[in-house]
């Protein structure tokens, strides 16, 4: 179907499926993280943020060999969750939804972050004064106010998640139907004679893919615009 070869259907469905993995998963700590950010004072904040937002900026091999060292089969983290609940990351899919959702965490982080910076405060001081306490007023009025921005950046770590490559590659390796993602699966079909035809048109399927999430993440923007305008 669509001219691709089996082992190319198989990539797009593992990059959908760990894309959509990496990004539900990371989507809470995301929340908690960017409304800390947003709200708190505490001691340390600044490294909090550095530290949070480093996928950004550090080598994407950089980023996946620390993932190997601490959720490796035998890694500081990776030993302890497969021996409480056997799920294993290194060298299978819930890796590389690892890894993918990693990279794209700092740009769902940056969204959702500005989008609670956004809110003016003074909506929740009126929430509390007619009786919600701190956790009804941010479900009932936070949350509602933020979700464009939340939108956006769960889109656009999603977009980032699909096109991941380094740190997938150096975590989970590149094993055709277990942690081949799309950009793996280009990177083997140019490393073949005759591959070049396959590995364009994964390379179309990524394009179509990105310029969706890029129209759908400013459709969002522009609505959470008009949001913040109406309450100025």
């Amino acid at each position: 179907m669509f001219g691709f070869s089996p082992d190319a259907w198989m990539a797009i469905e593992l990059s959908l499926r760990v894309a959509t993995v990496g990004t539900l998963v990371g989507l809470p700590v995301a929340l908690l993280a960017a409304y800390a950010l947003a709200r708190w004072r505490f001691p340390g904040k600044i490294i909090l943020d550095g530290f949070l937002h480093l996928p950004l900026v550090l080598p994407p091999v950089v980023t996946g060999y620390f993932l190997l060292l601490a959720f490796g089969k035998q890694g500081v983290l990776g030993k302890g969750i497969y021996d409480l609940f056997g799920i294993t990351f290194s060298f299978r899919w819930t890796g590389a939804a690892l890894a993918c959702g990693v990279m794209g965490f700092p740009l769902m982080l940056r969204a959702i972050r500005l989008s609670f910076e956004a809110i003016d405060r003074r909506l929740e001081t009126a929430a509390g004064t007619l009786g919600a306490n701190p956790y009804w007023t941010f479900l009932l009025v936070t949350l509602p106010l933020a979700l464009p921005g939340v939108l956006v950046g769960a889109i656009l770590c999603f977009a980032k998640a699909l096109g991941e490559f380094g740190a997938t590659i150096t975590f989970v390796s590149n094993i055709p139907g277990e942690t081949q993602t799309i950009p793996s699966a280009i990177y083997t079909f140019t490393q073949v004679p005759g591959g070049e035809s396959e590995a364009l048109r994964l390379s179309c399927v990524s394009i179509v893919i990105a310029m969706v999430a890029l129209i759908l993440s400013e459709v969002l923007n522009r609505r959470i615009q008009r949001r913040i305008a109406v309450f100025e």
